[in-house]
């Protein structure tokens, strides 16, 4: 139906005035949907039992300071001053079990007060509900990545150090090494160190820390894993090697100048399409125990090099061809091994998404453990968007090659676009709690559909 100009504009010029009362509105409707999530879980509960051992009992508990920083970084906001924009919120007010919201100092305290023994046991938590998750999914085969990512400051926070940092050099920071779960895209766990250590300390023990944690709970599940060069050692891949873990690890040439003599005198390589090309032989590094399979594989460059001339010893250096080179206990075929490794970019997309959403490299605190229970809520934080989503869309019936995620992931910054920032008002109509929003079909839809799928799971 065609509508008159007159129908549609109208003018406005004038500012209207502005009053502040207290009318129960809320500008987080959605969080409705966490609050169900949170008391599925048991979330507070098993928190609380977390800083059981802690003497002091303040009236603010260390979980209550954990459960509302996992709902302020779900929300989207960084920093703790930003508490006090929604400190009167009604429904995050529901959602936490408090008449009031405590002070930025108050939070602040609890971190610098935060031990050893609660990271612990929070990192511990963390973990058993992805591996309740991965359970209840029944999922044949698993794939851990393991990779660091830098975590800076502009202070001087306790455990920090000047060590490699891309973006900010000098900068005092962290570098603590993630094992994530390709399928689900959740962190399963992370091992906590300064910002000077090479990216392979301590890698091995925790590697078969979490292994060993997912196949007690998953006894029948296929478990691989894929690494970069950084971990290419005798006794990481050795260790997965016993612990019958399928993986594939770039290696690095500048360490084995014999890899360029069998690149340069190799005349035959075998055709995977039009791009790549690959040979492959068992080979060892003189001061290793037994052979591996190695893949050379070269990729076709379509752009034309422009830098200067110069004699590389270790790397080959051709105007056509990228090189790079792979070793595996897998058996499958080198087109698959190929896009089975190349997979493992999907790592990258969880840390940014994890930064920018979740605010998993922000240091809040001059303390070590009071930094580590935030990167922790951050990474709860993520797990649980994606566990929200999980339950509330069924699971792909296959795994691809490059061992996508089995779901179609919403970055959590849409899921609160779309769902969680939705203004609200809380009243009792007939002395039935309500929550009334504007009528949207997609915000109805989507939300009904998020309560129906946890209160049947429930």
């Amino acid at each position: 139906m065609k509508c008159s100009r007159a129908e549609i504009h109208a003018k406005f010029h004038k500012i209207p005035g502005i009053r502040f009362e207290d009318q129960k509105l809320t500008s987080f409707s959605g969080l409705l949907i966490f609050q169900a999530l949170f008391n599925r879980l048991g979330l507070k509960e098993r928190l609380r039992k977390c800083f059981d051992h802690m003497k002091v009992s303040p009236i603010f508990g260390h979980h209550l300071v954990v459960v509302l920083l996992i709902v302020h970084l779900i929300m989207g906001f960084r920093r703790l001053r930003e508490i006090d924009y929604y400190r009167d919120d009604p429904l995050v007010l529901r959602l936490m079990g408090l008449r009031r919201l405590p002070d930025v100092s108050t939070i602040s305290r609890a971190l610098c007060q935060m031990e050893a023994e609660g990271v612990e046991k929070v990192r511990e938590l963390s973990t058993a509900m992805v591996v309740e998750g991965l359970k209840r999914e029944s999922l044949y085969r698993l794939t851990f990545d393991f990779d660091g990512s830098v975590q800076s400051t502009k202070g001087h926070a306790e455990g920090t150090a000047v060590g490699y940092n891309k973006t900010k050099k000098g900068a005092r920071s962290y570098y603590p090494l993630f094992c994530t779960v390709a399928q689900t895209g959740q962190f399963f766990d992370f091992l906590h160190r300064p910002g000077n250590v090479h990216e392979a300390n301590g890698a091995c023990a925790f590697m078969m820390k979490c292994f060993q944690r997912a196949r007690e709970a998953l006894p029948y599940t296929l478990f691989e894993s894929r690494i970069d060069s950084a971990f290419f050692s005798q006794e990481i891949l050795g260790a997965l090697d016993e612990s019958h873990v399928r993986f594939t690890a770039s290696v690095p040439f500048e360490r084995f100048s014999e890899l360029k003599s069998l690149i340069e005198q190799r005349r035959r390589w075998k055709s995977i399409d039009q791009e790549w090309a690959y040979f492959e032989t068992p080979w060892k590094p003189k001061s290793w125990d037994s052979p591996y399979r190695f893949l050379f594989i070269r990729k076709r460059v379509k752009t034309q090099y422009k830098g200067p001339l110069q004699l590389h010893l270790f790397e080959p250096r051709d105007f056509q061809f990228d090189y790079k080179v792979m070793v595996t206990n897998k058996t499958e075929s080198a087109k698959s091994l190929v896009l089975f490794h190349n997979g493992r970019g999907s790592q990258e997309t969880i840390f940014g998404e994890a930064k920018t959403d979740v605010a998993l490299d922000v240091l809040p605190s001059r303390r070590l453990a009071g930094n580590q229970i935030f990167t922790l809520c951050a990474m709860m934080a993520h797990n649980l968007s994606r566990e929200i989503q999980m339950l509330a869309s069924p699971c792909a019936s296959r795994s691809l090659p490059k061992r996508p995620a089995h779901w179609v992931f919403e970055k959590l910054d849409s899921l609160r676009h779309r769902v969680i920032q939705r203004a609200g008002r809380l009243t009792r109509p007939a002395g039935q709690l309500t929550l009334t929003m504007s009528a949207n079909a997609a915000v109805q839809r989507d939300l009904l559909h998020f309560l129906d799928v946890l209160q049947k799971a429930a």
